[in-house]
């Protein structure tokens, strides 16, 4: 029994708040931290582990799984690792932000995660079932969205959500398409080609598609992608109401840090294929001592560790989502030092 495995038996709960990542290793909440780094030292990465061939492993017991389980999910591509060596949850009901810049390794952990890319080694678990080798089973519990993923252009949107529909084995699809199309202002849109529509009216059609099914688990790529501030915003209301009357997991990869902060209970930030660092969005800010996510974003990305005047606010403490963050300081990056 491995040491998740550990914490799903005897029938204990989960728990809600997201394991830490410290010195750029894995830990997990309840585990003694080490004492407070320097400021603004560089993370220093763990010596990489050994690829050993697997087997699929069982199935995780539904009931005290989280939605999303990734163990040292590793993708190499010849010499260049894309993911290297990633762990991390998603607690059932939670909204996560996946944060990384150009070449992070988002697009390729979000593949492994739908079962569309083989890890080179370790696993990702959806709903209790590794995706690798069990994939089938759980597609039509969870769906993906993305502006960089185009529907069939030829096709009208009613056509394509009709097509989408049968692909998820949806039923009653002219009645799930009618509420779909009325939530998401479609009606309009219904007969033209998908080619000609403009960048934001696909993003809503496909997120649009990406509800037909009512999906326990939804995967969004930048959700508002190409809409206005007003419409992005009604977009936000909708998936916060569609969560909470599904109680759906939602994983979302995003560079919209206003977004991010809005929707997520918990935000990993990855940097040249490693998980660099966990918590909510107030955790991520306090612990170096930015004002708001996006500084702190932009000082994990750079490879900055959480300074020693957050330390006191460091992972292994809970900080209830959308908890103010007080008067801070603005980050001391390497810029302003």
């Amino acid at each position: 029994m491995n040491r998740m495995e550990k914490l799903w038996s005897d029938g204990a709960e989960i728990p809600v708040r997201a394991p830490t990542v410290v010195d750029g290793a894995w830990d997990w909440p309840g585990r003694e931290a080490p004492g407070p780094s320097s400021s603004h030292q560089e993370v220093t990465q763990p010596t990489r582990p050994a690829f050993t061939t697997r087997e699929p492993l069982p199935p995780v017991r539904p009931k005290y799984a989280p939605a999303i389980v990734l163990e040292n999910l590793t993708k190499k591509y010849r010499t260049h690792f894309a993911v290297d060596d990633v762990s991390f949850f998603v607690p059932r009901g939670a909204t996560l932000g996946l944060l990384g810049g150009n070449g992070a390794g988002k697009t390729t952990t979000i593949a492994m995660i739908m079962g569309l890319v083989i890890p080179t080694s370790g696993s990702a678990r959806v709903l209790g079932h590794d995706m690798a080798y069990a994939r089938h089973k759980i597609l039509g519990r969870m769906n993906f969205q993305s502006p960089y993923v185009a529907m069939p252009g030829q096709l009208a949107v009613r056509q394509n959500l009709q097509v989408f529909a049968r692909l998820y084995n949806v039923r009653e699809i002219r009645e799930r398409i009618g509420e779909i199309v009325e939530e998401f202002g479609l009606g309009e849109l219904l007969d033209r080609e998908t080619a000609r529509l403009s960048a934001g009216q696909k993003t809503r059609v496909a997120l649009a598609k990406a509800l037909l099914n009512n999906p326990e688990v939804l995967l969004l790529d930048e959700p508002t992608a190409s809409l206005d501030p007003d419409r992005a915003e009604w977009i936000r209301g909708l998936l916060r109401a569609y969560q909470a009357r599904r109680g759906a997991t939602i994983l979302i990869s995003s560079h919209n840090m206003r977004e991010v902060e809005e929707l997520c209970d918990y935000v990993v930030i990855m940097r040249h294929g490693r998980v660099v660092a966990i918590g909510t969005p107030a955790e991520l800010a306090r612990a170096y001592g930015c004002r708001g996510l996006e500084d702190a974003f932009m000082q994990a990305s750079r490879g900055i560790a959480p300074s020693q005047e957050a330390g006191e606010h460091r992972f292994d403490r809970a900080v209830a989502p959308g908890d103010s963050l007080g008067a801070q300081e603005p980050c001391d990056g390497p810029d302003q030092a």
